[in-house]
């Protein structure tokens, strides 16, 4: 199955904001990896939820055991996007900053304070800040940092392997850099971490849209992601062992359940995040089977159209990152456009290296003030600020221009980013 013209019109049609912003201008939204649109199934569970099931859960009537089975129904749905164990393996959050706080606060109470936590330098502060507040209280030695190659974006598992000894307890890593694109390969340093005997933690909030993540696969101990980076509400989700579920002391009120995922989750849980993310997560395995008459069955059936829609998914994000990279005809790509500097990864090398996320500078115009001109002259939605990364400073920049393309962006829209660019790169000559 592809992602042809035919089939991106029908993907387009499932979100709503797609075409044009809230006054009706029509415009290219670029701006996705900063949150994506909402696509409209995720939009009508919420509302369903929101008027039927508004009750708190634990109580007989239908409006109380509605959110009930909501909340269930949405941590089926992210362990069949996630191939996990089984939905109580999925604790929910305000977000996913939260979320590694709160596993922070837990794993401290287990260290004697001699542990080191290895991370990556391209990592969102999410996935910095709560180590470094463990260092702070004395519950961590040092956080360790593995640089990756600033010419290339690359980060060598091997500078990983480099910076553990046998004090190091935790290995977090971004699945994707939010500002390189990078991607980490996930597999080997889950290899490295069990050989450390180390717990291996992944952010998965910038990658989850573009590639199927599987937990098991992976072998990874927690993974955190964001409904509102895919195609959902704010509110986000943690993937937890069961083991660690159990054993783990987190923040929670004395009153609360002692087991499951409820141990982790401070107050009511929002059935209407449950709902919405439940959406987005069967649009999503419409997209591996348009046709099919019926929404597949929770479980392996859903897994399987995820499995699918995945695939056509990652080929048609190739085909935008080819463009995006290289040009179309006499369009340059970002590569070629004179006086654009662009960070990460300059191609798509065969092991997949990058998310299509491009961040760049242009020659002759400030970051804020080039984003201003994209957006009024050309309606073309581009951020331009720091993402909460630690790469712009790497690169002594306080903050970069950033294009986030998804799979319901079309390659024209491609096109008008790289035309508007080299158009404005020549009026700088």
């Amino acid at each position: 199955m592809r992602i042809d013209s035919k089939f991106l019109a029908m993907i387009r049609r499932q979100f709503p904001a797609v075409g044009a912003d809230p006054a009706g201008r029509k415009r290219a939204f670029l701006d996705n990896g900063a949150g994506t649109l909402v696509t409209r199934r995720a939009a009508d569970r919420e509302h369903e939820a929101r008027i039927d099931w508004s009750a708190n859960v634990g109580n007989l009537f239908p409006e109380s055991e509605g959110a009930s089975q909501t909340i269930l129904d949405g941590r089926m749905a992210v362990a069949d996007l996630l191939n996990a164990q089984r939905p109580s393996t999925i604790i929910s959050g305000e977000s996913a900053t939260g979320l590694l706080f709160s596993l922070s606060y837990a794993l401290g109470r287990e260290f004697s304070g001699s542990e080191n936590v290895v991370t990556t330098g391209y990592e969102h502060y999410t996935n910095i800040s709560p180590w470094v507040e463990m260092g702070s209280n004395l519950e961590i030695n040092e956080l360790r940092f593995a640089e990756f190659d600033r010419d290339t974006g690359v980060l060598d598992p091997g500078s990983i392997q480099e910076r553990v000894d046998r004090n190091t307890k935790v290995i977090t890593v971004a699945a994707a850099s939010n500002v390189l694109g990078t991607r980490t390969d996930l597999v080997e340093i889950g290899k490295i971490a069990r050989d450390a005997k180390a717990l291996f933690i992944i952010d998965a909030v910038h990658h989850v849209p573009h590639e199927l993540v599987d937990v098991r696969k992976i072998g990874c101990d927690f993974l955190v992601f964001s409904g509102y980076k895919l195609f959902s509400r704010h509110g986000s989700f943690m993937y937890a062992k069961p083991e660690h579920i159990k054993k783990l002391s987190p923040y929670k009120v004395l009153a609360s359940p002692d087991r499951g995922p409820e141990k982790w989750e401070q107050g009511t849980r929002d059935q209407a995040m449950f709902a919405a993310i439940s959406g987005a997560i069967d649009y999503l395995a419409w997209v591996g089977n348009p046709s099919a008459k019926r929404p597949p069955k929770p479980g392996k059936q859903r897994r399987m159209r995820l499995m699918q829609a995945f695939k056509a998914i990652e080929r048609y994000e190739k085909e935008l990152m080819d463009i995006a990279l290289h040009g179309k005809g006499k369009t340059p790509g970002l590569n070629d456009i004179p006086g654009l500097r662009l960070y990460g990864p300059s191609d798509v090398g065969k092991e997949w290296n990058r998310d299509p996320t491009f961040s760049f500078n242009l020659r002759g115009y400030q970051d804020r003030a080039l984003s201003r001109k994209l957006w009024d002259k050309y309606r073309l939605a581009v951020g331009a600020e720091d993402y909460y990364s630690r790469v712009p400073a790497i690169y002594k920049k306080k903050t970069m221009l950033r294009a986030t393309f998804v799979h319901y962006n079309s390659k024209a829209e491609v096109l008008r980013l790289l035309s508007a660019l080299d158009d404005l790169a020549r009026k700088k000559r």
